[in-house]
């Protein structure tokens, strides 16, 4: 079984429906990535919105993994930096691999096409991403290459009195 990522994907329905329903089913099965469950689509419809408006503004990129029978199946946006001073490192956001799919090396396979793309882009000389402290997402991005660069405790409040730590990891390229 195998993941195929591709990058820029036609906006259309097709995608913009997939790439929902994914996040939709990633965050109910306790996913790390902006939601705490239980959540619908239309939750998460204005997120996806903001995500989808930034690519067609050009300030991200959306990098998508279908798996063998073409389902959506894994997504990042690869952001860029509008500060001048930080052109040099782009931001990993939203990742995420559907959970039917999850520990069959769907996500090594997915941060190495975003690292492919980052090489390929000119200047970019890191890439930077954040995650929710206890959720193992620090512990998986390591193994992806990934170091830990700061950490803000208890940034993320997922419930009241359960506080996570906002994790900021970094690879240099």
């Amino acid at each position: 079984m195998s993941l195929t990522c591709e990058l820029d994907p036609v906006l259309d329905d097709e995608v913009r429906d997939g790439v929902l329903a994914l996040w939709t089913d990633v965050s109910n099965a306790g996913g790390a990535v902006g939601f705490v469950p239980p959540v619908t689509a239309d939750d998460i419809r204005p997120d996806l919105e903001y995500g989808i408006a930034e690519v067609a503004a050009g300030r991200r990129r959306l990098l998508l993994g279908r798996d063998e029978d073409d389902r959506i199946a894994a997504t990042a946006f690869i952001g860029y930096n509008s500060h001048r001073l930080m052109g040099h490192w782009i931001w990993l956001h939203t990742v995420m691999v559907h959970p039917a799919h999850q520990g069959k090396g769907y996500g090594r396979t997915l941060m190495a096409a975003a690292e492919s793309v980052a090489r390929t882009l000119p200047g970019v000389e890191a890439i930077r991403l954040t995650c929710r402290g206890g959720s193992g997402a620090d512990h998986f991005y390591a193994a992806c290459g990934y170091k830990e660069v700061g950490r803000v405790p208890g940034a993320i409040r997922v419930a009241p009195g359960d506080d996570r730590d906002d994790v900021v990891m970094l690879l240099t390229l």
